[in-house]
């Protein structure tokens, strides 16, 4: 067998990108230069203007592109709505600022070297816009909604949209179109394309993750035919795909949750596949020759980049300036909005087919991009680890000890929620594995059967988090009484979080049922009695119950913490209503503990004007959380056990009773007897 090159067999090609894809990380380790580096070099070493082993085909442009539009699908997702809307104002600046001043100093440079009008515009747009290759980066590092990265993500948009839509009004005037119906089709064409991605994606998908099965296959199939005929309409409409990907990213936020197994698909997808293509690809297109054979190549050359690095460290530079940002935020701002490749190409591509732009222009085009992709990502990742070790997410202090969270299962139904519900609460900074538990009600000698049923349910729950590349150990015990091995599990296990479903069928005589009753009252840990009846991804609104005196509970902020974590991670606002309390001691703390997703407070005074004015506000695709407290604490109070009920019976669909930590053992004898104090035997409900 002769070996030719370039190499064309696709067996042979898809191996040696895979090598590729598998060393290059580990060397630029170890050379301590960011890993997102390394396929663009392997391409340029081996690519047709390298060693000739591989050319640029149709197969590496078609999952280069693939990748790309990954790239800014993934920032859609992981935008922080919330944050970009506060500081929607300053994406908006920077944006403009990052696109207008590359703009002026690229198609000034570009009338200097004597290009024509057109041409320097082009050129001009081609500088000013950028592709968030350092984004995958951002994420790692856990500063993704910072505000400084939220600010140059936000003003990505506007950025790219503005250069694609000079890149369509420069290619139809210089092919005559700029008539009457080019506008108008364009202006129809656009408009009809936001409603469809940006009102019409959220209705569907609300609809299909509350009436379609969760299998996982399904809803990754889902998100794909979502991405990519995302960027088919953004084609139709005149513009390019990855328009269509990043909005595509906007509409699906708030139903693709950060940590859970959807999430964890999308990323590993296109971080271990076809990102890494896009990176080869715009490395094969790279030739350094050209510097050599045409002088003026270099001119070109020095003068775009002149203008990119004058205008994307202006821009930022000017950003922090007005809005305070430290020099660590400046730098990677910078680091986010310097790469070219995405829309700079498109651009470069169009303008050369239709005669704007020469060979010369194209080779400073692709050195700029090799260099830009090379400085960005290393300044992301240099001062993306200073922002990350700077930035302090706990202003109090949480017990010693690792954070660990028991999942009692009962029933193949309810398994997924409350594991999606764990995988939501679980703090990001613990490595430790959540502890999913059955127990098998029998004797030890005649359990052999049960417990074989009980480890197959618990293998469906392995599967269920090994697709969030969430680690688990699981946990069988064997008791007379479950609510005896629950407690069990969680002093021998040193469990803080215990995660419970609860069905809403009990007697009247019980608040949950015998087996969650007796294992709240026994403990002092946190407990979460959660009723899952919609997709979590699905909830609109966080609405919290704030009794009096839960701000004096010392599970309070830990409590806080993981309640604003829900809020935050499903991308929705909070409401809480202080019931009986002061809104102002409440209001430093949300302040204080992180994440701070967008709340409002509300006072009400009395437990009748909450179940009479209230209540009936509650909507089917609100999630209730209830600060609950033990009896015999503080904070507690009569109707605390009735809001359940109420609750279900009036159809709530999803709720959560949260018990907040105690600093020792509850002993609930002194309040035997005196279920219902004095001072609420006057009140229909106490208050």
């Amino acid at each position: 067998m002769t070996f030719q090159t370039p190499i064309e067999d696709p067996v042979i090609i898809f191996a040696l990108t895979m090598l590729i894809f598998f060393i290059t990380p580990i060397l630029m380790n170890k050379l301590r230069i960011p890993g997102i580096i390394g396929p663009i070099l392997a391409g340029i070493i081996i690519g047709p203007n390298g060693l000739n082993i591989l050319e640029r085909d149709q197969t590496i442009v078609l999952l280069g592109t693939v990748g790309l539009l990954f790239i800014i699908f993934i920032a859609g997702l992981e935008l922080d709505i919330d944050g970009f809307k506060k500081y929607r104002h300053r994406s908006i600046s920077f944006g403009l600022l990052s696109f207008l001043i590359p703009l002026v100093f690229g198609t000034f440079f570009a009338l200097m070297l004597g290009y024509s009008i057109a041409a320097s515009l082009l050129i001009g747009s081609i500088v000013g816009s950028h592709t968030l290759l350092g984004y995958p980066i951002a994420s790692r590092l856990g500063i993704s909604k910072n505000k400084a990265v939220t600010t140059a993500v936000g003003g990505t948009l506007l950025t790219d949209t503005l250069a694609l839509l000079l890149l369509a009004v420069i290619a139809g005037a210089a092919m005559g179109q700029l008539t009457p119906n080019f506008w108008i089709t364009l202006f129809i064409s656009l408009l009809l394309f936001l409603i469809v991605v940006l009102w019409g994606t959220p209705y569907l998908s609300r609809w299909f993750f509350r009436n379609i099965s969760t299998e996982g296959t399904n809803e990754f199939s889902y998100v794909m035919v979502i991405l990519f005929g995302s960027g088919f309409l953004a084609i139709v409409a005149g513009m390019q795909p990855i328009i269509g990907a990043f909005l595509a990213g906007l509409a699906l936020n708030r139903f693709i949750i950060d940590q859970g197994p959807l999430m964890n698909r999308i990323r590993f997808v296109g971080n271990a596949l076809f990102i890494p293509f896009f990176l080869l690809s715009v490395g094969l297109l790279m030739d350094l020759s050209v510097l050599f054979s045409d002088p003026r190549s270099w001119i070109v050359t020095l003068l775009i980049l002149a203008a990119v690095f004058i205008g994307k460290g202006l821009a930022p530079l000017i950003i922090s300036k007005i809005y305070k940002y430290n020099t660590t935020e400046t730098k990677v701002m910078f680091g986010l909005s310097i790469p070219q490749a995405a829309a700079t190409l498109a651009a470069t591509l169009v303008g050369y087919d239709i005669g704007l732009l020469d060979q010369a222009t194209v080779n400073a085009v692709i050195i700029m991009i090799l260099l830009t992709c090379m400085l960005g990502p290393y300044f992301v990742e240099k001062y993306g680890r200073k922002l990350a070790v700077s930035e302090d997410l706990k202003p109090y202090v949480r017990k010693e000890g690792p954070e660990r969270i028991l999942i009692p299962l009962s029933s193949p139904e309810t398994m997924e929620s409350l594991l999606d519900l764990s995988f939501i609460i679980k703090s990001e900074k613990d490595d430790q594995p959540l502890y999913p538990l059955t127990v098998v009600q029998k004797e030890v000698g005649y359990a052999e059967g049960e417990v074989a049923k009980a480890e197959k349910m618990l293998g469906h729950a392995v599967m269920y988090a090994s697709g969030a590349d969430m680690p688990v150990r699981l946990l069988t015990k064997v008791d007379l009484n479950v609510s005896d091995g629950i407690v069990r599990a969680i002093a021998e296990e040193r469990i803080n979080i215990v995660v419970a479903g609860w069905d809403a069928e009990t007697s009247n005589k019980q608040l949950f049922g015998s087996v969650i009753d007796r294992f709240i009252y026994r403990t002092n840990q946190t407990v979460l009695v959660s009723k899952i009846g919609h997709p979590l991804n699905t909830t609109r609104r966080v609405v919290v119950i704030l009794p009096q005196g839960a701000n004096y509970k010392p599970g309070y902020h830990q409590g806080l913490e993981k309640i604003k974590m829900i809020t935050s991670k499903l991308n929705v606002g909070m409401l809480g209503i202080v019931l009986n309390d002061s809104t102002d001691k409440y209001v430093d703390s949300m302040k204080e503990v992180k994440p701070n997703p967008p709340t409002t407070l509300v006072h009400l005074e009395g437990w009748t004007n909450f179940y009479d004015k209230f209540l009936p506000q509650f909507k089917e695709d609100d999630l209730v959380i209830i600060m609950s407290a033990r009896k015999g604490t503080i904070a507690w109070h009569p109707q605390l056990e009735k809001l359940p009920r109420m609750l279900a019976d009036r159809g709530q669909e999803s709720f959560i009773i949260f018990y907040l930590a105690e600093e020792e053992e509850v002993d609930v004898r002194g309040s035997r007897g005196t279920e219902i104090p004095k001072e609420f035997l006057f009140s229909k409900y106490g208050d």
